[in-house]
């Protein structure tokens, strides 16, 4: 039973120190608009120009498989009545096949969008997260929030660590 006592005294000499040393320990919380400094850091338009390039090359073939679609299902249209009933569900499995392909290649496009996105903003991401935690280091920031609209409620301007990012990044 003497043990028990003691294990609870030293527990609780260890939590109240530990409370202590934290009330002694202000908490200091800045903030910054974390797309707004990706949107600024050097290279990031040529990553803008290569998703744009990449882009336009998946809607061209997107667009050449809808033109192919378009033409068989109009040619469809024009001779279907002269058909025969064979020739007719040949063309009719063709067309969906090809609406299928379609569909597909439309979700894969999206898919490997967002990859490659993910793959080029990548390091700017990560240099920018460094930045801001050697920002939060010097500066003694307990947290740095992201200043996503409707998420910071209140923000005093002067908690603001997107100039002292920026600088850590070189940029003007």
């Amino acid at each position: 039973m003497k043990k028990l006592a003691k294990l609870f005294a030293i527990v609780a000499i260890i939590i109240g120190c530990s409370f202590a040393s934290y009330a002694q320990t202000p908490i200091k919380i800045g903030y910054i608009d974390f797309n707004a400094l990706l949107a600024g850091m050097p290279g990031i338009d040529s990553v803008k120009i290569k998703l744009q390039t990449y882009q336009k090359t998946l809607t061209d073939q997107m667009d050449a498989m809808k033109a192919e679609f378009e033409n068989k299902y109009l040619d469809y249209q024009s001779q279907s009545s002269s058909m025969s009933d064979l020739i007719k569900q040949t063309k009719e499995k063709e067309l969906s096949d090809l609406q299928g392909r379609i569909d597909a290649f439309q979700q894969k496009a999206q898919q490997d969008l967002q990859t490659k996105q993910q793959e080029l903003v990548a390091p700017f991401i990560e240099k920018a997260k460094t930045a801001i935690k050697e920002v939060a280091k010097e500066n003694k920031f307990t947290y740095v929030l992201n200043a996503i609209e409707d998420v910071v409620i209140y923000k005093d301007e002067a908690d603001d660590v997107m100039a002292l990012v920026k600088k850590k990044l070189g940029i003007q």
